[in-house]
């Protein structure tokens, strides 16, 4: 009886209800799917983390590592740079350079972005769907000074495009953080990706050329790198004052 009338109630769903239902199925399904994810990345960090150091330790030993997985190694090294993603001690320029290193530019620039996108993809939509109010606790407990940005939508896109496009800001943290804003995905990502592809370029550039051995360009592109890093660095801070300043003006007007 009870199966009847479930089946019964079901069937008598408007096409509105029902589209509502399945769109409602597909929400639960996507968050468990994230969940599980997100769990996993986290397992095999604290399972394997001592053996992924050291993996990463050295470019000879990934390389091997990667090249013995034989057809699934591009696979392997995307799990590489997406666990990088969500899980903060591993360098991320370490993985970026190994992409150089073991596929040189093209392959190694692609299996690169991909990992990224991935990887923020899973921080992303964990924050969003999950893991929201603990993210938000934790980010008041650190108090960032560029969470006033946050509720000026107009700015958020400039001062996200920004942020990724310096070196020596913490990126893979302001995935968890744009995730707590209403941001649309397409618009996030495409800025995460325009902003981040030339220091992605540059990390596998300077992986092939060591591979490759020429070491001249490799030393030129590590020194261009570290120099916007160290301005990056020393400069967000007026970045940060100048979009909390022009924040207050308007509010004053």
């Amino acid at each position: 009886m009870g199966v009847t009338d479930t089946c019964s109630s079901t069937v008598n769903l408007s096409p509105k209800e029902q589209l509502y239902m399945t769109q409602l199925r597909k929400d639960h399904l996507l968050k468990l799917i994230v969940l599980l994810l997100a769990i996993l990345s986290v397992f095999v960090f604290i399972r394997y983390a001592p053996a992924i150091l050291e993996l990463l330790s050295s470019m000879d030993k990934f390389r091997d590592f990667i090249l013995s997985s034989g057809n699934w190694g591009p696979v392997m090294f995307i799990l590489f740079q997406v666990l990088q993603v969500v899980v903060a001690p591993i360098p991320g320029e370490v993985v970026q350079i190994a992409g150089g290193y073991i596929y040189g530019v093209s392959l190694g620039t692609l299996y690169t972005i991909i990992g990224t996108l991935l990887g923020a993809a899973l921080a992303f939509y964990f924050t969003r769907f999950i893991g929201r109010s603990w993210i938000e606790r934790l980010l008041k407990k650190k108090n960032y000074k560029w969470m006033s940005v946050l509720k000026n939508e107009k700015k958020l896109s400039v001062f996200l495009f920004i942020f990724f496009i310096i070196p020596g800001l913490p990126k893979d943290l302001l995935v968890y953080l744009a995730a707590l804003t209403p941001i649309r995905s397409l618009r996030f990502f495409t800025l995460l990706l325009i902003g981040r592809l030339p220091w992605l370029i540059a990390s596998v550039v300077i992986g092939t050329t060591i591979h490759q051995e020429q070491y001249g360009v490799a030393v030129l592109i590590t020194i261009i790198s570290i120099l916007a890093f160290i301005i990056g660095f020393f400069y967000k801070n007026k970045w940060l004052e100048l979009f909390s300043k022009s924040e207050k003006e308007e509010g004053k007007l």
